[in-house]
């Protein structure tokens, strides 16, 4: 059987050896291929999270979790030591204030301080703002639009697969083209697509654009977590995550961790478990998971391009 790393490093080198080099929005620089597919099979607990470096998963799955409440501040990330949602933020509150603050006092402050905290740790209608609470608008008259009742995506889904097993729409997204403007980031793993066949329900994510080096570790296991969850609430086995991202880079700063990660040689077979089947898919906590059989290579330090 293939080790789950293996599609990756293969990926990642050819993105550092053929993608195309182009200028992005960072100033950073990338290469860059378009239009890759990996799949992975979910079966007997296995789970997609790379062993060729160490990959904070619990940090994964706090973001997670985090998405299905619908929240877009910082703040409960933060309280949780989470910080991977923090530069974006922080850049805006240095672009627009002018004071170089370091980025443990800006936490400091958004977790003690609530005014703080509302004006400058929301993110905008990020993902889990359009996952669970996608804004409709109805009729109210002479042309005015009153807001309707917001859409549950989520909620919806597993009421789908449920019911509707062999629909073909049992998908959501965060891509709200109105609302991409107040995004601090517009969502990169932007749609799930589920399909249920003989007891096992599957996931296709469609990923816009992909940091190889740093994010797709985070996206893949956060996808495989999310089925897990889905086929648990309903009563269903997990089978496969098939994962396809649009323009899949490499930041040009990361040519070191290119090269150390495909020197290493992938090794164990991770396992998830997940310990409770709470009520619902929004009720999960951090301790219902946990990962085995886990023996990864040291983390491999990069920057993040904002």
């Amino acid at each position: 059987m293939e080790h789950f790393d293996r599609q990756y490093l293969e990926l990642l080198e050819a993105v550092w050896t053929r993608g195309d080099e182009r200028r992005d929005r960072t100033g950073v620089g990338t290469r860059s291929l378009f239009g890759p597919t990996m799949r992975f099979d979910l079966s007997d607990g296995k789970v997609p999270l790379l062993t060729t470096k160490r990959v904070a998963w619990k940090t994964a799955a706090r973001e997670m979790m985090w998405f299905l409440t619908g929240n877009t501040n910082i703040r409960p990330l933060v309280e949780q030591r989470v910080h991977i949602w923090t530069d974006w933020p922080l850049a805006r509150y240095r672009r627009e204030t002018g004071e170089d603050i370091d980025r443990d006092s800006f936490e400091a402050r958004i977790i003690a301080d609530d005014a703080f905290a509302e004006r400058w740790g929301d993110l905008g209608p990020v993902y889990g703002k359009q996952w669970v609470a996608w804004d409709t608008y109805e009729p109210a008259g002479d042309g005015l639009f009153r807001r309707g009742e917001p859409v549950n995506q989520i909620a919806r889904l597993i009421d789908d697969i449920r019911n509707n097993p062999t629909s073909r729409r049992l998908l959501f997204t965060g891509w709200n083209v109105a609302e991409l403007p107040g995004m601090a980031l517009p969502p990169c793993h932007m749609t799930y697509q589920f399909h249920v066949a003989r007891g096992r329900v599957s996931c296709a994510l469609w990923q816009r654009s992909c940091d190889l080096g740093l994010g797709f570790a985070f996206n893949a296991f956060s996808a495989a977590l999310l089925l897990r969850m889905v086929a648990q609430q309903c009563d269903l086995e997990a089978g496969e995550l098939v994962w396809s991202g649009g323009d899949v880079h490499v930041y040009l700063n990361h040519e070191h961790l290119v090269t150390e990660q495909l020197s290493r040689v992938p090794r164990g077979q991770p396992r998830l478990e997940i310990r409770r089947k709470p009520a619902t898919i929004f009720d999960y906590r951090i301790e219902d998971f946990e990962v085995f059989d886990y023996d990864p290579h040291p983390h491999i330090a990069a920057p993040v391009a904002v």
